[in-house]
C-alpha cells in the first residue's frame, strides 16, 4: 500500500493515449498521492490533461532521470500490454529506478519482485509492490452476502475496457460527498493501487474467485451501499470474471457501462454487442437467477463519450436513454449524480 505522502512517476511510454495506458489514467485520475510526472519521451513537454479528463496539472516527462530530478519516490508501471506480460524494453527503466532507490508498483501478471528483488539497496524504505498477487486463500462461497440488508452496486459491461472501474470510483466520490456509509470493493489491478486494498480478482483460481468476492464484502458488511469494482464481460470469449463477481457479492443493484463508438467488442472485432435492452435483461436474470438470488436491477448506463464531440455525446446519450428507459451519462464528462440520486 502507498503511502499518501510519496511522490509517484508514472510510466507511460508509447501509450498515454491508448487502452493499454488504463492503468496510467487511472493512477493520475484518481490517485491521492502527488505526481511529479508521466513518463513518455515523444510527448514531453505537454500536460497530461491534453489527453485524459482532469484538472491535474501533471506534465509529461521525457525520462525517469528527469522525473527522480522532481523527486520522484516510486514507479508506476502505468501500461497494460496484452496478457499483462511485462517487455524486456522496460528492464533498463526497471533497473534505473530500483538503482536511484524507487520502489515501483507493477499491476501486471508477471512479477517482479523475484527477478528484481535482489536490487533494493534499502529494505526499510524501498519495496516492489506486485499488485495481482493475492493475499489469502478464499473459502468456497456460499451465498452469504445475499443475507445482507444493504444495497450492493455491481458494475457490468458491454466489453474489456469499457470504464467500468471510472464509473465505479466516480460513483463512490459522489456518495462520499452526500456523507453516505459508502464501501468500494476493487477487484483489479487499478483499483487496488488507487484505494490500497481489494483483490486481484483475475490472479485467483477459478473455483476461488466466487470465495474471495464474498470474503471481501463480508469485510464491509456494515455499510450501506458497497460498490463493486467490474471486470471483463458477459459478452467477451476470453472473459470469465462476471459470473464470479455476480456470485461473490450477490448485487442488488447494476449499472452498465460502455463505449459510446463501439458496435462490435473491441477484439475479436467479429463479435456485434447485442441489443442493449437484452443484454441488460440477461445480466439481470445471470445475477438474480430467477429469484434464487437478490433480484438484481440495471439501474443506469454509465457511457464512455469521449471519443465524441460534446454535441454527438449529448445526442447519444439521450437517444439510449429513450431506447433503454434509464438515465445514462458520461461520468467523467457530465458527472453522476442523477444515478447516485436513483440509486438512493
Amino acid at each position: 500500500m502507498l503511502n499518501p505522502e510519496q511522490k509517484i512517476a508514472v510510466y507511460m511510454e508509447g501509450h498515454i493515449d491508448s487502452d493499454y495506458g488504463k492503468m496510467g489514467t487511472g493512477v493520475v485520475r484518481y490517485l491521492k498521492n502527488p505526481i511529479v510526472g508521466v513518463i513518455d519521451k515523444t510527448l514531453a513537454g505537454r500536460q497530461i490533461r491534453e489527453f485524459m479528463d482532469t484538472s491535474k496539472e501533471v506534465p509529461i516527462l521525457a525520462s525517469l532521470k528527469e522525473a527522480i530530478s522532481k523527486g520522484a519516490e516510486v514507479l508506476v508501471l502505468g501500461i497494460a500490454p496484452s496478457g499483462g506480460r511485462i517487455p524486456d524494453a522496460w528492464n533498463s527503466v526497471i533497473g534505473e529506478a530500483l538503482e536511484n532507490g524507487l520502489s515501483i508498483v507493477n499491476g501486471l501478471h508477471d512479477l517482479l519482485q523475484p527477478q528484481w528483488g535482489v536490487k533494493i539497496k534499502n529494505s526499510e524504505k524501498q519495496w516492489i509492490w506486485d499488485v495481482r498477487v493475492p493475499q489469502f486463500v478464499p473459502a468456497i462461497a456460499k451465498g452469504k452476502v445475499a443475507k445482507l440488508e444493504n444495497k450492493r452496486v455491481l458494475f457490468v459491461g458491454t466489453d474489456m475496457a469499457v470504464g467500468k472501474m471510472t464509473a465505479g470510483l466516480e460513483l463512490y466520490s459522489w456518495l462520499q460527498k452526500e456523507q453516505v456509509n459508502v464501501g468500494f470493493v476493487a477487484t483489479g489491478q487499478i483499483g487496488i493501487t488507487i484505494t490500497g486494498h481489494g483483490i486481484p480478482l483475475d490472479a485467483f483460481k477459478v473455483d476461488h474467485a466466487c470465495g474471495a468476492v464474498e470474503q471481501v464484502v463480508l469485510e464491509q458488511a456494515d455499510k450501506e451501499v458497497i460498490l463493486v469494482e467490474g471486470q471483463g464481460s458477459l459478452l467477451h470469449p476470453g472473459s470469465s470474471a462476471t459470473l464470479p463477481l455476480m456470485r461473490g457479492s450477490c448485487p442488488t443493484h447494476l449499472i452498465l457501462c460502455m463505449r459510446a463508438d463501439k458496435k462490435t467488442l473491441r477484439s475479436p472485432e467479429q463479435i456485434r454487442i447485442p441489443d442493449l435492452n437484452a443484454f441488460i435483461a440477461l445480466n439481470e436474470a445471470l445475477a438474480s437467477v430467477e429469484g434464487t438470488f437478490p433480484k438484481a436491477k440495471v439501474i443506469g448506463i454509465a457511457a464512455n463519450t469521449s471519443m465524441l464531440s460534446d454535441e454527438e455525446a449529448e445526442t447519444f446519450l439521450k437517444a439510449t436513454s429513450a431506447k433503454t428507459g434509464l438515465l445514462v451519462t458520461d461520468p467523467v464528462r457530465f458527472g453522476i449524480d442523477e444515478i447516485g440520486q436513483q440509486l438512493l
